[in-house]
């Protein structure tokens, strides 16, 4: 089990636990759960990568600990 530390630079850092073979998507939906915001309106990106629903934490490479960042389309 990882936990990964996404921060939406408007103050809110949300940590969220998971395994390393779920998806973005699954992802997603963990933060709108614990923030509210519908999953769809989520956004989360590495520098200027922009992270695809159907792919895996693991194919990312993403760690426990690991700082993502949060955006609301």
């Amino acid at each position: 089990m990882i936990e990964v530390v996404l921060n939406d630079r408007l103050g809110k850092n949300v940590r969220v636990k998971g395994n390393e073979d779920d998806t973005i998507g699954d992802l997603k939906k963990l933060v709108a759960a614990q923030t509210g915001t519908r999953a769809e309106k989520i956004r989360i990106q590495k520098w200027y990568n922009i992270y695809k629903d159907h792919i895996t934490l693991k194919d990312y490479e993403i760690h426990h600990g690991m700082g993502l960042e949060l955006y609301y389309n």
